[in-house]
C-alpha cells in the first residue's frame, strides 16, 4: 500500500480492475510497439510477450495513477482495455466523468460517445480543464509538461500511447529514457517507452501480473560520460565503506572490486538520476576530483543550475566542476543536491525532486547504523535507504575493503555481474534451462546468495520488481528442489550452495510456503505433539543475553503460536527456533544449510513462528533482566529428551531419554549441554554425569578466581558442521557432533581437553592477554588444572 496516498490499493486489485473482461490482446496487427522498462515500487505490467518485454504498463505518482501502452494505435485497437482504463485512472469514489482527449487522438473520444464519461477533445493539456482523466499520445506532451505531471500528481489520471524507437533512430545523440517527450511524463511515475522494439504476438490475459527478467538498459554511454580522465579508485585504509546493492532495472555499478561488490553506483529515477558513494569521506578526495566533476554534470544534464551541498568536505572539489556551488539544504530549485546518507528530513521530497527531474549524489555508509540498530531492517528502516531503495539502489551492513579498484571497461558494462538482477538473471537460466555460467558468474554466486537474502529481508510484497524475484527464485526451488544435504551427502557445487542458502529466506516470504514445503524437505516424518504446554519463566541475566531452555522442538516447516505474558512484550526479549547458530555462508562445502537459526522479537502476546529447518524452541532473554513466575504457553510442539538438575527426576527422565526430538538438552548447574538424541537414549544415571560437570565447573571457576555460581551458564552445541575449527568458544561454544558422546560420557580418568580448552577461552580476559601471542595458550591452564584436580589426569597423560 501506498504511504501519503489518497487511496490505497493494491496492484493485483489494480490489474484485475484494467483487463477485467479481456480474454487476449491480439497485438499482431500493424502497429510495432516500443519495449516499455519500468522501476520504483509502483510500476507493474500490464501486457507481455513471451520475450518478457513489456508492452503495456501502469503506475501510481503522488495521488494519481498513469497507464502507458507500447503503441498509440492501441487506443483504438482496445477500446474494452481504454475504457477500464478510465474508469481505474479516474480514482475511486471520483464522480468527476470528465475526460480530456488530446486531438491527435481524437478516436477515443469517438469509441466513448455510448460510454458514461464527459469527452472533450482539446489541443493540449490545460488544468483549467478540469478533467479527471487526460488521454493522449507520447508525442503531444509538450518539451515542458510540468502542468500535465503536476496533475497526475495531485491526484489525476493519464493514460498515454506511442512508442519511441522512431524518435530515437531519428535522434541518435539523444538520451531516450530523458529526452523523448513522453518519458517526461511516465518517467516519473516509473514506466520508460524504449528505443528498443516490442516483439507482437497474440498474448493471453494472465489472472496475474504478468512477470518478466528482462533487464533495463545499456548504460555504455552513461559510464563513458563518468569514467572520462578515471582509470581507477583509491580507498584508503582509513575509511570502512559499505557495499551498495544494485538491483533495480536502471540502476547500474560504478565502482566494484575484483569479486563484483560495488562501493559505487548511479540510477535513473523518474527524470532525474542519482549517484551513490558508500563513504561521505570519499567526496572531498583529490584523487577522485576528475570522477566528480563528471558526475555533478552527468547529473546536472546540462541545465547549469545550482549545486546544493550539505556535505562541507565536498564544496571545495565539486566547486571546481564549473558549476555554481553553494552550502545549503534541500532546496526545490536546486539543480542537484548533495548530501550524506544520513539525512533524516526531506525524504519524499527529495525522491520527488529527482522523479521530476533533479540530480542526487548522496555519500554514506550503512554498516554502523545495522551493528547500533540491531534487529532492524537496514534496507527499509535506513534513512538513506528510505531514498535509495525505490531508486533500485540500497546501502548493506557488509563492509568493502580497502584497495585500489579498476574503473569498469563501459562496453563490458551490459555483462556486469555486479549487478544483482543480471546476476539473478543468469543464474536463473541456468536452473530452469541449463544455461551454461562462465567461471567469473560461478564465483560471485556465493555473494549472490547472500544478496538474494538481504533482498529479501525487504518484504516489499507491493512492489512489482520485489515480488518478481520472489517468483523466480520460488519457481527456481519447485523445479530444481533444494538439496538433500547432510554429513553423508555434502553439497559442493555453486549452484546447489546457493540453492540451500536461499531456501529458508523464499520460504519464509513466499505466499504459500506450505506449498513450497515439500520441495525443500523431502523426508519430514509426523511426530507426535504436545498441545498447550506452559513453562515457567525465572530469569535474572547479568551483562549478557541467555537462552532459556524450553524442553519443546518444532519440525521442518512446523507452525506454532507461543502466548506471551505482556511483563516482557517489547522489552528486547526474543523467541528462538534452533541451537545451531554458526553461519556457514562462507563455506565452500556444505553439511548442513548455511543458518539455520531463526529469531523473532516478542513484540505481541500471540507470536506465530516457524522455522524451515525446525529447531529447538527457546526464549532469549535480554541483558540485566529480572522476571520470576512468568508463564509462557506453547500452543503445539514436539517433546524434547530434556534434563535439569534439581527438577527432572531419575524416573522422570528414563521417561523423557524416548522423547521424538531429534535434539536433546541437558542442562546442569553451570551448564548446558546440547547433543543429538541418539547419544543420550541409552543414558540413565544422569546424576552421575551432572555431579561430575558439576565439579568440573566449579573447578573452572575456582581457577578464574570467580564464584561457583555462574552468571549466566555455559552452553556446548555439537552440529554436523560449525563456522571455525573442531571446536570454537563462544556462547554456546560450538563443536562437531563426533564430540557429543565425550561431552555426555564424562568420566573420572577419561580425559576431556578439547572441551575444556574451549571452555578456557571464555574465561580469558583482555587485562591479562597478549592477543594474539596466548590466545591459545593460557585457555590450556584450565585443561591442565581440571584433569588434574578433577579427572585425576596427569598433565603427562593428556595430549
Amino acid at each position: 500500500y501506498l504511504k501519503g496516498a489518497s487511496f490505497k490499493i493494491k496492484h493485483e486489485e489494480a490489474y484485475a480492475s484494467l483487463m477485467k473482461g479481456l480474454k487476449e490482446l491480439d497485438l499482431k496487427g500493424p502497429c510495432v510497439p516500443c519495449d516499455l522498462v519500468l522501476i520504483g515500487d509502483h510500476a507493474f505490467p500490464l501486457a507481455m510477450n513471451s520475450r518478457g518485454q513489456v508492452l503495456m504498463a501502469a503506475s501510481l505518482y503522488g495521488s494519481g495513477r498513469i497507464v502507458v501502452l507500447g503503441h498509440e494505435g492501441y487506443l483504438k485497437a482496445f477500446p474494452a482495455l481504454v475504457e477500464n482504463a478510465l474508469t481505474w485512472l479516474r480514482g475511486d469514489g471520483s464522480d468527476n466523468l470528465s475526460v480530456g482527449v488530446q486531438r491527435n487522438v481524437s478516436a477515443v473520444a469517438d469509441s466513448l460517445k455510448k460510454s458514461s464519461f464527459q469527452v472533450e477533445v482539446v489541443g493540449a493539456f490545460s488544468d483549467k480543464l478540469g478533467v479527471g482523466v487526460y488521454v493522449t499520445d507520447a508525442y503531444s506532451v509538450g518539451s515542458d509538461p510540468t502542468e500535465l505531471v503536476a496533475f497526475l500528481k495531485a491526484g489525476g489520471g493519464v493514460l498515454i500511447a506511442g512508442q519511441a524507437w522512431h524518435w530515437a533512430a531519428t535522434h541518435p545523440k539523444e538520451n531516450t529514457l530523458h529526452q523523448f517527450d513522453g518519458n517526461k511524463v511516465s518517467g516519473v511515475a516509473g514506466i520508460y517507452f524504449t528505443e528498443r522494439y516490442g516483439e507482437v504476438e497474440n498474448l493471453p490475459v494472465y489472472p496475474q501480473i504478468p512477470s518478466s527478467w528482462k533487464t533495463g538498459r545499456d548504460f555504455k554511454d552513461d559510464l563513458e560520460f563518468l569514467l572520462q580522465g578515471v582509470s581507477d579508485f583509491n580507498l584508503p585504509s582509513d575509511y570502512v565503506s559499505s557495499e551498495v546493492l544494485v538491483h533495480g532495472p536502471l540502476a547500474f555499478p560504478i565502482g566494484t572490486t575484483e569479486d563484483g561488490r560495488s562501493f559505487l553506483a548511479g540510477a535513473y529515477y523518474g527524470r532525474g538520476r542519482v549517484i551513490v558513494v558508500t563513504h561521505e569521506g570519499y567526496l572531498k578526495f583529490e584523487s577522485m576530483a576528475p570522477f566528480w566533476r563528471n558526475a555533478i554534470h552527468w547529473l546536472d544534464e546540462g541545465r547549469r543550475g545550482v549545486v546544493g551541498v550539505m556535505v562541507d568536505p565536498a564544496l571545495k572539489i565539486l566547486s571546481t566542476s564549473g558549476l555554481k556551488c553553494e552550502k545549503t539544504n534541500f532546496r526545490k530549485d536546486l539543480s542537484v543536491f548533495v548530501c550524506t546518507a544520513y539525512i533524516t528530513e526531506h525524504l519524499e521530497e527529495i525522491q520527488n525532486f529527482v522523479a521530476e527531474g533533479g540530480g542526487l549524489l548522496i555519500g554514506g555508509h550503512a554498516w554502523h547504523w545495522a551493528n547500533t540498530h540491531a534487529g532492524q531492517n537496514v534496507l527499509t528502516e535506513f534513512s538513506g535507504n528510505k531514498i535509495l531503495t525505490q531508486m533500485g539502489l540500497s546501502l548493506l551492513e557488509a563492509t568493502i575493503s580497502a584497495g585500489s579498484y579498476k574503473a569498469p571497461v563501459p562496453s563490458e558494462a551490459s555483462n556486469d555481474t555486479s549487478h544483482f538482477r543480471h546476476l539473478l538473471y543468469r543464474f536463473a537460466a541456468h536452473v530452469t534451462t541449463g544455461g551454461k555460467l562462465n567461471k567469473h558468474e560461478e564465483g560471485c554466486l556465493k555473494k549472490l546468495g547472500s544478496n538474494c537474502n538481504v533482498y529479501l529481508q525487504m518484504k516489499a510484497h507491493d512492489c512489482f520488481h520485489y515480488r518478481q524475484v520472489l517468483v523466480a527464485l520460488t519457481d527456481m526451488l519447485k523445479r530444481s528442489g533444494l538439496p538433500q544435504v547432510s554429513d553423508s551427502c555434502p553439497v559442493t557445487t555453486p549452484k546447489d550452495r546457493l540453492l540451500l542458502s536461499v531456501g529458508s529466506a523464499v520460504y519464509k516470504f513466499c505466499p504459500n510456503p506450505d506449498a513450497l514445503l515439500p520441495y525443500l524437505i523431502k523426508d519430514n516424518p509426523a511426530m507426535p505433539v504436545v498441545c498447550n504446554h506452559k513453562i515457567k519463566i525465572n530469569v535474572n541475566t547479568a551483562g549478557e543475553k541467555e537462552w532459556i531452555s524450553t524442553g519443546l522442538y518444532l519440525c521442518p516447516g512446523m507452525k506454532t503460536i507461543v502466548v506471551i505474558p505482556a511483563e516482557i512484550i517489547n522489552k528486547n526479549w526474543k523467541i528462538q527456533i534452533g541451537c545451531q547458530t554458526d553461519d556457514l555462508h562462507d563455506k565452500d562445502e556444505l553439511k548442513r544449510p548455511p543458518r539455520v537459526c531463526e529469531r523473532f522479537p516478542v513484540t505481541s502476546e500471540m507470536m506465530h513462528v516457524c522455522n524451515l529447518w525446525g529447531g529447538l524452541i527457546y526464549l532469549v532473554a535480554p541483558p540485566n533482566t529480572q522476571v520470576k513466575g512468568l508463564e509462557i504457553v506453547v500452543k503445539k510442539a514436539v517433546t524434547a529428551p530434556y534434563y535439569k538438575s534439581g527438577v527432572t527426576t531419575a524416573a522422570e527422565w528414563l521417561t523423557l531419554r524416548t522423547a521424538p526430538s531429534p535434539w536433546a538438552e541437558l542442562e546442569f548447574e553451570n551448564i548446558v549441554l546440547t547433543v543429538p538424541s541418539d547419544v543420550i537414549r541409552g543414558l540413565e544415571h544422569l546424576d552421575k554425569v551432572a555431579a561430575l560437570w558439576d565439579e568440573i565447573m566449579r573447578a573452572i571457576a575456582d581457577l578464574a578466581a570467580k564464584p561457583h555460581k555462574f552468571p549466566r551458564k555455559e552452553r556446548f552445541v555439537t552440529d554436523v558442521q560449525i563456522s571455525a575449527g573442531w571446536m570454537h568458544s563462544g556462547y554456546p561454544i560450538m563443536a562437531h557432533h563426533a564430540s557429543a558422546a565425550e561431552l555426555v560420557g564424562v568420566k573420572k580418568g577419561k580425559e576431556l581437553w578439547g572441551p575444556i580448552h574451549e571452555l578456557g577461552h571464555n574465561q580469558q580476559r583482555s587485562c591479562w592477554e597478549f592477543r594474539p601471542h596466548t590466545t591459545e595458550c593460557t585457555c590450556n591452564l584450565w585443561s591442565v588444572y581440571v584433569h588434574e584436580e578433577v579427572l585425576g589426569l596427569n598433565r603427562a597423560q593428556v595430549e
